[in-house]
């Protein structure tokens, strides 16, 4: 008897195969996360205790700085940057903060709570955690709402549904993809993280271009960073690209803008130089410059957003000649 050939599938079978995969795989990233994120919420708490009963209060007296400097080198070394002193002060405020560990929400990852901490009305602050926990807020949303003072908004409106309502529409929960790969998730697990997980596709072409082109191009430049990450108040910043001269004497630091060129940028980066200035510079060292790439600059603007004897930040376009050269290579390829 002849084997009947199975079916061929088609193309919606074969989506529909393939979306329910991804459910799955989607599933359990979202349960590893969470898992994760409770762990640690639960592990720097503990660790904030620790440090609060060793030196209570005086940790910024000789004892406590000395405490914790000890503690942050032998940590960082062994678990990585996740404990740097700043850190190890931040888990501390988290024990002062939410002194009662059955209270916390691990539902609630530990940027929530980086944002929480620094809602210094205990009633505020209560209102957020519990609001953030219910309705699910990412890390964003929670961010803004405390930017808006909703919680301020919503005691004084008449049509408190309508107020709350806008939360949803303004700001869409965080998509998996970014919340499994959250740097603090993945600095706990000491897994080295993925630059995409910062960059666009674009970006990170020409950062490739950008690490080639200097270190061949560039006499006396040496690879520092990429991704170059440092934490005022609890807000995050990258810089693109990290150079040392030793020509110069001094750090280089590069970002990228692959649009037309603002005063923000200008900005930003006069942040990362003022930065690199009064925390990273060695005894001898240059002040650091700072060059923003972008792929359209505006001379005004350039003008009037630095100093007249600025020698520190740069603009310049070569971004739009590397966004050429990339075109061309996918035409070639086709």
């Amino acid at each position: 008897m002849e084997k009947k050939m199975d079916s061929v599938p088609t193309k919606n079978n074969s989506e529909e195969v393939y979306t329910r995969i991804r459910s799955s795989v989607m599933a359990a990233q979202n349960r590893v996360y969470a898992a994760v994120n409770s762990a640690m919420v639960i592990a720097y708490w503990e660790i904030g205790e620790q440090i609060y009963k060793a030196c209570g209060e005086n940790d910024r007296a000789e004892y406590g700085k000395n405490l914790l400097h000890f503690l942050s080198e032998k940590l960082t070394s062994e678990f990585g940057k996740s404990f740097d002193e700043s850190n190890l002060r931040k888990m501390r405020q988290f024990y002062l903060t939410f002194p009662n560990r059955d209270t916390l929400c691990l539902n609630l990852s530990w940027s929530h709570y980086r944002l929480l901490m620094r809602v210094t009305d205990e009633e505020s602050r209560n209102f957020y955690t519990e609001e953030c926990a219910k309705s699910a807020w990412s890390v964003r949303q929670l961010e803004r709402q405390i930017h808006t003072m909703y919680y301020q908004r919503i005691l004084a409106s008449k049509d408190k549904l309508s107020v709350a309502a806008e939360i949803q529409k303004s700001e869409p929960k965080a998509e998996y993809e970014k919340a499994i790969k959250d740097p603090y998730v993945m600095e706990f697990l000491q897994i080295k993280p993925d630059t995409h997980v910062y960059e666009s596709d674009i970006e990170q072409a020409l950062i490739e271009h950008l690490q080639q082109f200097l270190l061949e191009l560039g006499r006396g430049f040496s690879f520092v960073s990429r991704q170059k990450r440092f934490t005022l108040d609890g807000q995050d910043f990258f810089i693109d690209l990290v150079f040392y001269n030793y020509i110069l004497k001094c750090f280089v630091l590069f970002d990228l803008k692959t649009d037309k060129l603002t005063h923000q940028d200008i900005g930003q980066m006069q942040m990362y130089v003022n930065y690199y200035t009064r925390e990273l510079m060695n005894e001898g060292d240059h002040p650091p410059i700072g060059i923003v790439l972008c792929a359209e600059k505006n001379d005004a603007v350039v003008k009037y957003t630095l100093p007249e004897d600025n020698q520190q930040i740069f603009a310049s376009e070569p971004v739009q000649n590397l966004l050429k050269m990339k075109r061309i290579k996918a035409r070639e390829n086709i």
